[in-house]
Order: structure tokens, then sequence, then C-alpha cells
């Protein structure tokens, strides 16, 4: 499988990322044990989680997709078979939140405590935090990777602006730099193209989409109301793609991958290759059937005649 380096930081993923924000919420312990099984004997060893995750749960507080990681990894010995990307900075319950250097120091060790590692190789600002300097929050991160806690950084959620100013900062002052931005970006969300894209690819930064299926409504599964009520992440999400265009993109995910031996989620994750930028799209699974669909569409390359349809409908 071919990889892709995340910007300049000399590590390389596949060309689908796993989003773990499942684990602790659509799949309990024992499932996501097998999912993590067989992501990594798919190939598919990049796993992106973060503090957070899955809090919005009744019952949880945050931290149980990394506990859950951490105790896989502990059973399994595979910590070297895997890159693992987290992210602080979004309010854990009853904790604090924010990309200060104190909250900081105290986030990534308990992050490291949770995943049962040493180092995190991928260790991202989940939101931007204007109440902080720039500089203070990328400082941190340095005392951070000095210490071998973390191998390169990333951000999330960021605008065009502030994150330009961030990447000048590190320039001026010799700070690491943020190899990687996580955005809100797939075939029915593309306001990023116009500034935020532009900038990652002009500065060699490697774009790893969330969201990248739209909450599953590109996997063709939601086409009408009654559809929203056969998972918790299409009641919680797919919902609002229920329109004309969702419903025009749809019909050209159906066309294309038709013609290409495909699925309509093997499409839509294909369509992020070779754009500006792009590194790899981020997608969750939580079915043998659904982890399949990600291995072939890591596999998939789209033709011109394609890429033109799915970006017409999308537009």
């Amino acid at each position: 499988m071919q990889k892709i380096e995340l910007g300049r930081s000399g590590i390389f993923v596949p060309p689908v990322v796993f989003g773990c924000n499942v684990f602790g919420w659509t799949l309990d312990k024992a499932q996501s044990f097998r999912i993590l099984d067989e992501l990594v004997e798919l190939g598919l060893n990049a796993l992106d989680t973060a503090d957070v995750y899955a809090y919005w749960v009744p019952g949880n507080k945050g931290g149980e997709s990394e506990s859950i990681m951490g105790e896989w990894l502990k059973a399994r010995g595979r910590r070297h078979d895997v890159l693992i990307l987290s992210k602080a900075g979004m309010e854990m319950p009853g904790i604090g939140k924010g990309l200060s250097p104190s909250y900081l120091a105290s986030a990534v060790e308990a992050s490291l405590k949770r995943l049962g590692t040493e180092v995190i190789d991928l260790y991202q600002s989940h939101r931007d935090d204007e109440s902080v300097p720039q500089e203070e929050t990328l400082a941190a991160f340095d005392k951070m990777i000095k210490a071998g806690k973390v191998r390169a950084i990333g951000a999330s959620n960021f605008s065009a602006a502030r994150f330009k100013e961030a990447l000048d900062i590190s320039t001026k002052h010799g700070l690491p730099r943020y190899q990687t931005m996580q955005p809100h970006y797939n075939l029915l969300e593309r306001g990023i193209e116009a500034d935020l894209l532009p900038l990652c690819a002009a500065e060699g930064v490697g774009v790893i989409p969330y969201y990248s299926l739209a909450s599953g409504f590109l996997s063709g599964k939601y086409r009408a109301e009654a559809d929203l009520g056969k998972s918790l992440r299409g009641a919680r999400g797919a919902g609002k793609y229920l329109n004309e265009k969702g419903l025009k993109v749809l019909a050209a995910l159906d066309k294309v991958s038709a013609r290409m031996g495909a699925t309509p989620a093997q499409v839509a994750l294909a369509w992020f290759k070779g754009r500006p930028g792009l590194a790899a799209p981020i997608a969750s699974a939580t079915t043998s059937a659904q982890l399949a669909d990600l291995a072939k569409a890591a596999a998939l390359t789209l033709d011109a005649a394609a890429v033109a349809e799915l970006d017409a409908a999308s537009a």
C-alpha cells in the first residue's frame, strides 16, 4: 500500500486514516479490539483519536477512545505496528480546555497514560485558542518533542489566517511547525478550497480531513428520512445532507461507482487523492464490510472523468 508523508514530518500514513471516535461510542471494548486487529492486518495502521473521544456518550467522561486503544496496545504488543495521532484543546468535562502551555503539559501526560505509550506520533491542537499567544503554544509543543513525548505536531479547526500566522511564528522563532491540518472537508463540505487548502498546499502541510464521508451520508445508506435511524451516526449528523445537493452528489457517486465496480464510499474517499495539499482522509468503520471498503478505497484511483463528474455535482 502506497504511503503518504504527513507534511515534512517523516511520518508516512496509508491513503486512509482510521477515525477512532467510534471506540467507546458505537463500538464497545470487545468490538473495538476486533476492529483494531483487522485494521492492522489490512495495513490501515494510522489511528486518529483525541482526548475528548467519546465524552458525549451518557456515562462517559472523555478519554474512552484512548483508553481502549491503550488496552489493545498492551494486550497485543503492537505499538510499533501503528501510528497514533491524537489531539488536545477541546473541553474535557470537569478538567479544562485550551492551548495554554500548562494545560497542554497536563493533557499530553493524561493521553500518554491512557494510551500506555511513551510517545504520540502526531499531536494536534484540536481547536484554535485565541486567548493564548501562538508562540507560547508552539513553545509548549517544542518541549514535548525535545522530551521525546511527541514526534510531530498538527492542527485542526484553524482559520487560514490563524494557521498562516502559526506557520510564520514557527519559522521566525525556530519553533516546531504544524505538519498537518485536520479540517472538515468532503464532497459536500468544500469551503476550505477558497483559502485553507491552497495555503496548506503552498506550505507543504498535509491535510487529513475529518468527516470525509459526511457522517456516513456519502456511503449512500441514507437516502430518505426513514434511513436516518439505521445508526447513531446517521441520527447525529447525516440528516442535514438530505437535500437537493446531497441527493445530486449521491447520484453522481452511484454513476461513478457503477462504472468503476466500486461502492459509493470507496469513490467518495478516492476523490481526495491528488487534490492539492491532501494527505489522507479520515474515515471510521464499525463492521468488517466497512473496513474492507476503506481498504479498497485506499487502493482505488479515479480517472479524470470521474473526478470532474463528482466536482460538478458537489460544486
